[in-house]
């Protein structure tokens, strides 16, 4: 790896021309606390090597990339974690996904994946990259249908069981367990539940797998509407229940939690169907205790602005549906999305689902929360 000055570089003040010394100043507290040899094997893999730019952000892998690279770290501390998005695009249609944001409308392959993927766990072994937890996949679902033809999740899997000690926990998250049940994926998941040994390490790092699925609605008439063509909730529940008699941690994601219509305002007057009722979310609970989950994770519903087109019926429905219930207070758009007014999704979203959790002793996590946990 080059050391030296770049030509041309610009001269900038206090930077030494490594490129260890040139991370831009947000991304730093991600290799802070590493020893030098590790902030050097993280700075060999996440950054350019040829980059003119006098600071550097982790652009560098192929697929298996920093959890989030566009993220500051003093306000999205997500620190040293990868994710691996298999596929492009997803073909559920989930109608409140905030990857339509950005994603394409037609799921797909990555070109070249499997040499791709090599490269970059090559790149692990010669950099001697520190373990961390690696997460699949937060933009694409990993077991959606383009799976049973391009099997390139079985791929991925396979792969990272070959460098086990290269990650600590393996994370999936999906809305279609009954794939990840089949014999194949089962003994892979099964197997990649251990802890990472680094060699000539002193001790194991910990580390397992956690299987994230989600599963927001207790109706199939909600579930319909609103994941129009995720597998249904009898088809998940039943993934769920094989995962956990398989020895398998599960996270029941019940992500994300819906505004309620009220006395004055009734979903269906926007074309909605009702998402969660406060029953169905007490059987969603009832449901992660039974198979004793980790946690329970959560977020408040987003109104996603879709990329390159307006908002569609269902979108478009939602997002007046939540000024109405707001009582025409604006509704904030940050990150591509319209959400709720922080206090009325506190008082009306929030806090009603964590009396659930509470009342039947099931722990709840934020998203982000539930990240960070994950070491």
């Amino acid at each position: 790896m080059k050391t030296s000055c770049q030509p041309g570089l610009p001269a900038l003040a206090g930077v030494i021309s490594t490129p260890i010394n040139r991370i831009a100043p947000q991304y730093r507290p991600a290799w802070d606390g590493f020893s030098p040899a590790a902030q050097q094997a993280l700075a060999s893999y996440y950054l350019p090597h040829r980059s003119r730019q006098p600071w550097l952000g982790p652009t560098r892998p192929r697929l298996i990339k920093w959890y989030c690279p566009f993220a500051d770290q003093a306000h999205f501390p997500s620190g040293h974690r990868y994710c691996i998005n298999v596929y492009t695009g997803c073909a559920h249609g989930c109608r409140y996904c905030y990857a339509t944001g950005y994603g394409p409308e037609v799921a797909g392959c990555k070109k070249d994946f499997p040499r791709l993927l090599a490269a970059d766990l090559a790149d692990l072994e010669q950099f001697d990259v520190p373990p961390a937890p690696v997460h699949i996949s937060n933009s694409t679902d990993p077991f959606q249908p383009l799976e049973l033809a391009a099997r390139h999740t079985l791929m991925t899997l396979e792969a990272l069981l070959a460098h086990r000690h290269r990650f600590t926990t393996v994370v999936i998250l999906t809305r279609n367990p009954l794939l990840a049940i089949r014999p194949e994926y089962l003994r892979l998941l099964q197997s990649l539940n251990c802890s990472a040994r680094v060699p000539g390490g002193p001790a194991a790092v910990p580390g397992g797998i956690q299987v994230e699925v989600s599963l927001a609605f207790w109706r199939e008439a909600a579930r319909t509407f609103w994941d129009p063509h995720a597998p249904s909730v009898q088809e998940r529940i039943e993934g769920l229940r094989v995962l956990r008699n398989a020895g398998l941690p599960v996270i029941l994601r019940i992500d994300p939690l819906f505004p309620r219509s009220d006395a004055r305002i009734r979903a269906g007057k926007f074309g909605l169907v009702e998402a969660q009722s406060a029953e169905d979310l007490e059987q969603l609970v009832l449901l992660a205790r039974e198979l004793q989950a980790v946690r329970v994770v959560y977020s408040t519903v987003k109104i996603v602005k879709p990329r390159y087109r307006p908002l569609d019926g269902p979108r478009l429905g939602l997002k007046h549906f939540c000024e109405e219930l707001a009582a025409g207070e604006k509704l904030p758009f940050r990150g591509g999305s319209w959400r709720l007014p922080g206090q009325y999704a506190q008082a009306a979203v929030v806090e009603p689902f964590l009396e659930v959790c509470d009342r039947f002793t099931m722990p709840a996590a934020f998203c982000m929360a539930n990240l960070l946990a994950t070491h």
